[in-house]
């Protein structure tokens, strides 16, 4: 599994968060191609910072010339969405540039919420907390970019899968 180590490490530090994204499609049945991995974390200081420096820990390092400790603030991260229009804040493993992980900075929808509808699955004996179909299709309709519409088509396929039985 691509991300492994990262969702040991999550699982490890009791870190609150949800997959979501191309991983999170993949994870619930849809076939598609992903290579970053994009997570809700839920932002109290205390679950963001455990993050944080699981993230060190695992040699992770932020994508832009910023210290990975700036996510902790709320200024700054509403300093970057309101002046940069940045939505996550990017984490990349140096010896692996391909690994990428993006953490939304603001709750597009709130923790608590996320957390009611949480699906838990299981690969190589790690539990994974994966947003749910309903979140993942509106986290997909803000976004609204080209491929967020095609995977809206795929969260409703395979609804109507689940739905006929098949």
């Amino acid at each position: 599994m691509y991300y492994e180590n990262v969702f040991r490490a999550l699982e490890k530090n009791k870190i609150r968060y949800a997959v979501a994204g191309g991983v999170a499609l993949v994870l619930h049945g849809v076939v598609r191609f992903t290579a970053d991995l994009d997570l809700i974390v839920d932002l109290e200081p205390d679950n963001l910072k455990r993050f944080v420096q699981a993230m060190t820990e695992l040699g992770y390092r932020p994508r832009n010339p910023v210290k990975a400790a700036d996510i902790l603030d709320p200024a700054i991260r509403n300093g970057w969405k309101r002046e940069k229009n940045m939505e996550v804040f990017s984490f990349v493993d140096p010896a692996q540039q391909m690994t990428l992980i993006d953490v939304f900075i603001e709750e597009k929808i709130p923790f608590r919420e996320v957390m009611q509808e949480i699906v838990q699955m299981t690969a190589k004996g790690i539990t994974i907390s994966v947003v749910s179909l309903r979140h993942l299709k509106r986290l997909k309709q803000a976004a609204g970019r080209p491929q967020d519409i095609a995977d809206i088509a795929a969260i409703e396929a395979l609804g109507k899968e689940k739905n006929d039985g098949s």
